[in-house]
């Protein structure tokens, strides 16, 4: 099945990161918000991204206005009901995520694709939510979107073939590159990446090193565009913390476990970027 029509659930920074991508490899696009005001703000993401697309020569002004063309953001989820693929971008939330899953399931089209994007929770879980298994599969995007060039596929024991294979050669034709990976919390990059960010948290709390050298000598010393507490501020402390505790419940092991120092700023509202404050400060 050639994918043209696609739905994306959620116009944060990944939902309107996946939906430009989208329409930039030509497919129409609908992403669905909540609100008014919600569908106002991914459309500025879209358009600021875009933009500074243009400004780097990456496309070009004509192109901009054909891609912003093929994208609709509307408030009506029914508006999903024609949609090959939909991809759940929402809030790392697992009950939202299976209401999501089983509203989908309702409105789309029975040989339609639905992908997840989360970074944590087995698509298992949310698969459960619909009547048609088979047809889930995880899609998990990088932010920036449009900048990096990985998709995670994630298959669960009930996704058929030809379910993978579709989410495969789409994510292809957006130009990424596909890594496969069984359907365990945190699939391939988390299951890695959390004890480290992890590990540098309890560095930091323990007094072992300040925040500035524990980055300095990880983008220094092993060549990393980030440090681990720069990393996590741009991630999101609360985001950090969320996929942690996804990944501890399942696998029980301590190197998942949220250290108190990361609890208690994420209680504070210590976000990180999103918040103006994390193991940084920002203006």
């Amino acid at each position: 099945m050639a994918i043209e029509r696609v739905g994306v659930i959620g116009g944060g920074l990944m939902g309107s990161g996946i939906a430009e991508v989208c329409a930039r490899a030509g497919s129409d696009v609908i992403v669905h918000e909540i609100d008014a005001k919600a569908a106002e703000a991914a459309l500025e993401r879209i358009d600021g991204s875009l933009a500074r697309a243009v400004d780097r020569g990456k496309i070009d002004e004509k192109q901009r206005t054909d891609i912003e063309e093929r994208i609709t953001v509307s408030t009506v989820l029914e508006q999903q009901s024609d949609r090959q693929l939909v991809i759940e971008a929402a809030t790392e939330n697992e009950d939202l995520k299976k209401q999501i899953f089983s509203d989908l399931d309702r409105l789309a089209p029975r040989e339609a694709v639905l992908a997840s994007n989360t970074s944590s929770i087995p698509i298992t879980r949310l698969a459960a939510a619909t009547t048609r298994p088979e047809n889930v599969v995880g899609m998990h995007f990088f932010n920036p979107v449009p900048v990096l060039a990985l998709v995670e596929l994630v298959t669960t024991v009930k996704t058929s073939d030809t379910t993978a294979e579709i989410a495969r050669a789409y994510a292809e034709k957006l130009g990424k590159t596909v890594i496969h990976a069984k359907d365990r919390a945190g699939f391939v990059v988390n299951m890695l990446l959390i004890p480290y960010i992890l590990s540098a948290i309890r560095m930091y709390e323990t007094g072992v090193a300040s925040a500035v050298d524990i980055d300095t000598g990880m983008r220094l010393g092993a060549n990393h565009p980030m440090g681990p507490l720069e990393l996590t501020d741009f991630v999101g402390l609360d985001t950090t913390k969320y996929v942690a505790d996804v990944l501890f419940e399942e696998f029980k092991e301590p190197l998942y476990a949220s250290p108190p120092l990361l609890t208690r700023m994420v209680e504070a509202g210590l976000w990180g970027r999103k918040s103006g404050e994390g193991f940084y400060r920002y203006d």
